[in-house]
């Protein structure tokens, strides 16, 4: 049997270093390498939408492998990904890091430099291993294709622009549609979603910061479901407590979500702490809120551009979207689109403070009205992202059915058209 192996590697000259090493054992079929961890993921993905048999049986990780650190993506892909087996190639093989590793669901541990000897021996036994799983898999009722949920992120230019009741928005349309969907309040210190939707819960995302191995019934103690069937994921209420979901934890967090829900979507407000920031790096969408005048349109610029120096999302791959738009103002999306870099969404969400403000004040913003045009916008924002499913024909009337409020559901015309 061929043994499908993929590399992720960052550094050239070790990738080919290791793909002509791996060529050269019985059996192995080494398949073009990834040159960082979010290549990794998406790959992966890719291959199981297709079939678990599409997956590789084996991925090596290099330790210099990037963004994310390389026990950070050996967690991941353990989770998402129960049937491929994962070797990580260290030049410290101590106990230490060994631990370490199997903890984080690796498979095996080869040191560098590398030995033919011991990468046979790793590799024949990882694909023993990973043929088992998928043979069990494949005699399962459900053979998990590891793609996991989509996660969505919502970040605010600056306080105030709307973020938030963006993230609730866009979470409720696509629960209203059929996915199971899970909102996260990542804005640690200062977080409002229990507010707008009028939740009172003693646990939060903290109560699943110091947690290593996130069972889903550990996170199912930690969400509250929402009288709309959200589950939903709360700040704490201590803002202070906020520093304590580092960065590891929020990846941690983010992918027992993920497994768990099909659609995550986090607000991760306007202060980009690390957890925040390796959300937005994990998201599948990441989006920008801003408002159309000048302080916003500067403060997302400077948001994009810090994303792009500190490598946690590139100009290109962030979407912004303009909050409280009227045809009035003299920014208008196409400029904002070429002051930030970024693609601007085709939804713009227009003023509406009277119209929102009884349902923010009750915090039943849940319960906001299908005619109001704010909601409308929202949902049909979450039609264009593509994170509601679509709707079935009622057979009576030939109508569709869901929210009369969800645009998403049918169509819209295309701005000052």
């Amino acid at each position: 049997m061929t043994t499908r192996i993929l590399p992720a590697v960052g550094d050239a000259d070790a990738a080919r270093s290791i793909t002509t090493l791996l060529s050269q054992l019985p059996d192995a079929e080494p398949v073009a390498p990834v040159a960082d961890s979010t290549q990794l993921i998406d790959t992966l993905a890719r291959l199981a939408a297709e079939s678990v048999d599409e997956l590789p049986e084996i991925v090596v990780v290099h330790e210099r492998i990037g963004p994310v650190p390389a026990l950070e993506v050996i967690r991941e892909v353990a989770l998402r990904f129960p049937a491929v087996g994962v070797i990580l190639i260290t030049s410290d093989a101590g106990p230490a890091l060994f631990s370490a590793a199997m903890d984080s669901g690796a498979r095996g541990l080869v040191a560098l430099p590398l030995s033919y000897e011991e990468l046979v021996s790793r590799v024949q036994a990882v694909a023993q291993w990973s043929v088992g799983v998928r043979r069990h898999l494949g005699h399962g009722g459900d053979v998990f294709t590891g793609a996991g949920g989509r996660v969505v992120t919502v970040s605010g230019a600056k306080g105030g622009v709307g973020a938030t009741l963006t993230a609730i928005q866009l979470a409720l349309a696509a629960q209203a549609s059929g996915r199971g969907t899970a909102l996260v309040d990542m804005d640690l210190q200062s977080g409002d979603i229990a507010s707008f939707l009028d939740v009172q819960f003693r646990r939060s995302v903290v109560d699943l910061a110091a947690i290593t191995d996130i069972s889903p019934r550990v996170l199912a103690d930690a969400i509250f479901r929402h009288d709309s069937g959200l589950a939903l994921l709360l700040a704490p209420g201590e803002g202070e407590r906020g520093e304590e979901v580092t960065d590891r934890a929020a990846r941690q967090i983010v992918s027992a979500l993920r497994s768990r829900y099909e659609i995550v979507v986090l607000d991760c407000g306007a202060q980009m702490s690390g957890a925040g920031a390796a959300a937005v790096e994990m998201a599948d969408t990441a989006l920008l809120v801003t408002t159309p005048d000048v302080v916003a349109v500067r403060a997302a610029k400077r948001t994009v551009r810090m994303w792009d120096r500190l490598q946690i999302r590139k100009a290109e791959e962030t979407t912004v979207v303009v909050n409280r738009h009227t045809r009035a103002t003299e920014i208008q999306p196409p400029l904002i689109q070429k002051i930030t870099g970024t693609p601007v969404a085709g939804t713009s969400v227009p003023a509406g403070f009277k119209e929102l403000q009884g349902a923010v004040d009750a915090g039943r913003i849940h319960e906001l009205d299908s005619k109001s045009t704010v909601k409308q916008a929202l949902w049909g924002l979450a039609g264009e992202l593509g994170i509601v499913k679509a709707p079935e024909p009622d057979r009576k009337g030939g109508r569709l059915r869901g929210d009369r409020g969800s645009v998403s559901f049918r169509r819209r015309r295309e701005a000052g058209g």
